[in-house]
């Protein structure tokens, strides 16, 4: 993803906006797409700010944390679920989420969720 551009340049530009430069005139001018001057024009408008808005992150996860303790109640009825089946059981619960966001809820909280064989440590066994 891009960085956003510079709180100079957007100044710059509206301040010819300003003046009385139209939208496309001012992007011409400074080398921006004319939709990025209409936009910061309309954001300045519409909220008083020019500042670039926040950029990736993850918007989804505050859904799935806010049904932390559905999840985790289903995961405790039955530990060696997989994934899979933890997500078919939340969708009868109401839930929709995937299997690489329950991954993500699981780490979130340092829980390892991958299965571990019984087996037998390793010996040396003394030889004849």
């Amino acid at each position: 993803m891009g960085q956003p551009l510079s709180m100079d340049l957007r100044q710059r530009l509206l301040a010819a906006i300003d003046e009385g430069m139209s939208c496309r005139a001012a992007a011409v001018r400074f080398g921006v797409a004319p939709a990025t001057a209409i936009r910061w024009q309309a954001q300045r408008r519409d909220t008083g700010s020019f500042a670039p808005k926040p950029q990736g992150g993850d918007r989804r996860s505050r859904r799935v944390e806010q049904r932390g303790a559905d999840i985790l109640a289903v995961w405790e009825e039955r530990k060696d679920i997989s994934l899979e089946e933890l997500r078919q059981a939340l969708i009868g619960v109401g839930l929709h989420v995937s299997v690489a966001g329950l991954h993500r809820f699981f780490v979130r909280r340092g829980m390892t969720r991958k299965k571990r064989l019984a087996t037998l440590s390793s010996r040396t066994a003394p030889t004849s």
